[in-house]
Parts: C-alpha cells; structure tokens; sequence
C-alpha cells in the first residue's frame, strides 16, 4: 500500500513541500495530494500590485503539478483529526474525507483585526487575493482628492502605501505605524525611505495607535480623528485557527509547534511549514511570518519525510536569512542586509538596482512554484517497507 502525504494549503511552502517531495520519493511507493481552495497559486508578495490594477500571471495548480505525480484536490480543509489521521474538506461535490499517513500543514495565515474595533467592517487588506482585488475595485472607484490610509508600519503597510501612491498620485496617501518609520531598518535604508515617503507625498503618522477604523477613516487612542475614505489594514497577521482546534500542541498564536525538522512535536505524523509553524531556523533563532521563511521550512519539512521514509540522513537545521526586500513602487526599493537571526547589518542597497533586485527574488520564488521538480536533479527514492525497521543515517 502507497504511504499516503497530503498537503494543506498551496502557497509558497506548501506548494514547493509538495514539489519536494515529488522529487524526493519514488510514485510507485507514495500518493501525494495537495490541496488548495484556490485553483491558482497565489503571488502572495505582489497583492500590493494587484490591488493597484496590475495584472499577475496566472498560474494554474493542475498545470503547474501535470506530470509530477502530485494530486491536486481543489477544497477547502474544514476540520483536521490528527487522531483518526483524517482531514475534512468541501468541494464542488460537498462535504468528504482525505486520510493521511504524513500530514504537511501549510494553511498559513491572513489578515488579523487585532480586536480593533471597526476593522472587519470599514477596513479593507491585502493578505488574499480575494481582499486585494475587494481593494483594487474600491480604489478605482475613488476620485481624486480622495485619503487612503495604511494602518501598519511593517513591510506590507509600507510596500502597500508606496505602491497606491505611486500608481495613484492624485490620492492622498498617509500611513499610520505604531513605532517610527522602519526603525528596524540600517540608518541608510531609514533615510532612503523617508526621502522615498517624500517623494510620493506620503503623509506619516508615527508612535500612533489606532484604536478604532469608522467609514470616515481611523480613531487613534488618544482621540485623534484621522480622515479616510478607504483605510488598509495591515498590521497583524493571524494563523488558520483549523490547527488549534486539534490536539497538536501549538502556540499562544495558534501556530503548530515543530522541532527543527518541522515535525510537531506532539503528533510525529504532522509537519507544519511557513506560517503555521512555530519554528526556530539557524541557532534557534524564531522565524518569522515571510516568504523568506516559508520556503526554507519547506524544503526541510519534504526532506526530512523523504529521510525518515527512506532510512536517509536527516536534514540539519541551517534557515537563516540574508536580507529583508522592501518595494517602494515599481521603480524604487530597498534591500536591508541581515544576519542569519535577522538583525539588520550597517549595509543595504537602494534604489532602482534594490527594485531589480527584489523583482528577481520574486520571480524566482514563483518560478520555483510553476516548475516544481525543476529546481534541483530530483532523486527519487523507495520507501522502506512499513514491516522493515528503518534506521536513519
């Protein structure tokens, strides 16, 4: 009987654990599903574009998967029993079932209200593509003059901020961030953005709370009334809530808690990757929510399976990062070198080289998803039979 690996969730990690692991095991021995609401695989980086009226290239999941021995099943995961080893999902044909030997969770995470009062109601996001192009349509609909403001002064308030205001100069952009403008930033890149921020007449409101979003635009906790006629909520991101709903041991946020291989470390059949894990990269150092941490996670949740099944080496443990990209419009950008644990180093490219920088590293991410067994020679290997003790190496 095959060993049967399903995937939940088809973004940047779960579709490239899917395309690993197709690479890693042989199809006479495993049966690999992969299951996603979407049809399409979904350039989660580049929603500040598509709210803005671009258009992105579509990528179809049964395309992208033909011929790589990876079931795509087009559902929404309802309910996951880690006991029975069972997964509950809806499609076009109603309500059923999927059984697993090897669970991925990669389900992932969107946009938070953070119990702010008003912003499920009146404030719009960019965490989907459903919410973005809910954007795009109301910013079409906004006539000049018209205030736009960006709740959130992390990199997706801050790329969604530029990006309006760049490919909409007869709005008023403004941003509120709770601390100062990229503070986490090098001194070179902190300047970069204020002068970028100049340049696109973008209005700051730092060291401010928002405590309230209305139609009118967004409350501060010390009563301040700040005009809007479209806000963007960008400051929290919370985890599919399926997990905590389970027996797995996770998290205060809900994210799966996992060793450095990716594996729960409740339930050994249960890997998570990218957002839903609660994982430690290079020196323990905790990951956090980004692309930059989802296909890493990605590659050594398929590895690990594929060494366990096959009695093979395990993975050790290196994800760390090189450096956080930040657009600023099309033309403009900027590169922040890190080290391994994330800290900013003095250095960081800016400008029109950063913006092609940064275009390249997305491409390439999506890239890696439309061509899932291309990335590297795949080495497919035969599972060791369920009654022959598999001894790692």
């Amino acid at each position: 009987m095959k060993h049967r690996i399903v995937v939940l969730g088809a973004g940047y990690a779960g579709a490239n654990a899917a395309g690993r692991l197709a690479k890693r095991l042989h199809p006479t021995d495993t049966e690999i599903t992969l299951v996603n609401a979407d049809p399409e695989f979904v350039e989660r980086v580049r929603m500040h574009q598509l709210a803005t009226g671009q258009d992105l290239k579509p990528r179809i999941l049964t395309d992208v998967f033909a011929g790589t021995g990876v079931q795509v099943r087009l559902a929404r995961v309802t309910a996951v029993d880690v006991e029975r080893k069972t997964v509950d999902i809806v499609d076009a044909n109603g309500h059923s079932e999927i059984a697993y030997d090897t669970l991925v969770y990669a389900l992932g995470s969107a946009a938070a209200d953070c119990g702010v009062p008003g912003v499920a109601e009146h404030a719009y996001d960019i965490a989907g593509k459903r919410s973005a192009l809910r954007l795009r349509e109301r910013l079409a609909d906004l006539a000049a003059g018209g205030n736009v403001l960006v709740v959130g002064g992390g990199l997706t308030g801050i790329e969604a901020a530029t990006e309006i205001a760049e490919a909409r100069p007869d709005l008023k952009v403004a941003l509120a961030a709770r601390g100062g403008l990229g503070d986490w930033l090098s001194e070179k890149a902190k300047s970069h953005l204020r002068k970028v921020f100049d340049r696109l007449g973008i209005t700051l409101h730092e060291h401010t709370d928002v405590a309230g979003v209305e139609p009118t635009g967004a409350i501060t906790s010390d009563g301040r009334a700040i005009p809007a006629q479209v806000t963007v909520w960008t400051a929290g991101f919370a985890v599919h809530p399926i997990a905590a709903a389970t027996t797995l041991q996770v998290s205060t946020t809900g994210q799966i808690v996992v060793d450095e291989t990716m594996r729960s470390v409740s339930h050994p059949d249960v890997y998570a990757v990218g957002d839903a894990a609660l994982a430690s990269g290079l020196n323990g150092t905790p990951l956090r929510m980004s692309c930059a941490s989802g296909v890493p996670t990605a590659y050594q949740a398929a590895d690990a399976i594929a060494a366990r099944l096959t009695g093979r080496q395990l993975p050790v443990n290196k994800i760390g990062y090189n450096g956080q990209c930040i657009s600023l419009g099309r033309r403009d950008a900027i590169v922040q070198w890190v080290t391994p644990d994330d800290r900013p180093k003095p250095s960081a490219l800016t400008g029109k080289m950063a913006a092609r920088l940064k275009e390249i590293i997305c491409k390439a991410a999506a890239w890696s998803i439309s061509h899932p067994t291309s990335m590297v020679p795949a080495r497919r290997h035969h599972t060791i039979p369920a009654d022959e003790p598999i001894t790692v190496r």
